[in-house]
């Protein structure tokens, strides 16, 4: 895939993971890459750290790529879609990770049908992320294979076949980064609370969380068998469980699930 020429509208954070984990995993070269975001500064800075091409211009970075991805800020979407409609040929692949643009307002918006939607998240930027994704039936299974290979280049990748799935993976492991940051800093500073050093509560905390995690991806168990092999009867764990259910914990998450789920499809809409 050395010769493989990608176009990037966009170069913000999810834009250069991207482009990050392309040329970390030899899909591309640098030379193959091509840069266009509203602001020069930030094209000039990703060309000076990654050797690659900034062009400061959609219509000409379109023409260059292969593959053009599409990462841009939702508000400057229709914009982008006025200056950029029929600049696609129909060999291009159109890979949007443009938070709530459904697949059908790329697919019209730009007037070109092979296009693949995917909800990225922000681990992508140190390789740890997980992208879902889906495509138009024009998409061939070439196409469908590089899409592939990009988006599991920061991570991990899951393909759906229905775009509602996108939706809900938005309110779950789009979002979901901020959930994990908000419960890790409220128990930081309760640890910090009743005496531990900021520096040790944070320690703590990020280890457990890294630790719980690979350790119920790697044990074969259901999340609940493993809450109650921690959860001794009459022990601490039992005692900090029980403020947490009594405080409604489990239904506070599936209502900021459900928020962020209805933001997600008001958005497509």
């Amino acid at each position: 895939m050395d010769n493989l020429k990608i176009a990037f509208i966009g170069g913000g954070n999810m834009g250069e993971a991207i482009l990050a984990s392309v040329l970390d995993r030899e899909l591309s070269v640098p030379e193959a890459v091509f840069i266009s975001d509203i602001n020069e500064d930030r094209c000039q800075y990703l060309e000076q750290k990654y050797n690659v091409i900034a062009l400061n211009n959609n219509q000409l970075a379109v023409q260059k790529g292969d593959v053009v991805v599409l990462a841009i800020k939702p508000q400057n979407l229709a914009d982008v879609m006025v200056e950029l409609r029929d600049k696609f040929n129909t060999e291009q692949l159109v890979l949007s990770i443009i938070a709530g643009a459904n697949i059908d307002t790329i697919r019209n918006g730009f007037n070109h049908n092979a296009v693949v939607r995917a909800m990225p998240n922000t681990p992508a930027q140190i390789g740890e992320g997980i992208a879902v994704w889906l495509s138009t039936p024009e998409v061939n299974e070439q196409q469908k294979e590089l899409a592939g290979a990009i988006l599991g280049a920061m991570g991990k990748e899951i393909y759906v076949n229905d775009e509602k799935y996108i939706d809900m993976a938005t309110a779950v492991s789009g979002s979901g980064p901020a959930y994990f940051f908000l419960f890790m800093e409220s128990l930081a500073e309760a640890a910090v609370h009743i005496g531990l050093p900021e520096n040790i509560a944070q320690e703590l905390v990020f280890e457990t969380m890294l630790g719980s995690s690979h350790f119920a991806q790697k044990s074969g168990k259901s999340l609940a068998e493993l809450r109650r092999m921690v959860t001794s009867p009459g022990g601490t764990t039992a005692a900090a469980l029980a403020k947490l259910e009594g405080g409604g914990f489990s239904e506070l998450v599936g209502e900021a699930v459900n928020a962020a789920y209805n933001k997600a499809k008001e958005l497509g809409s």
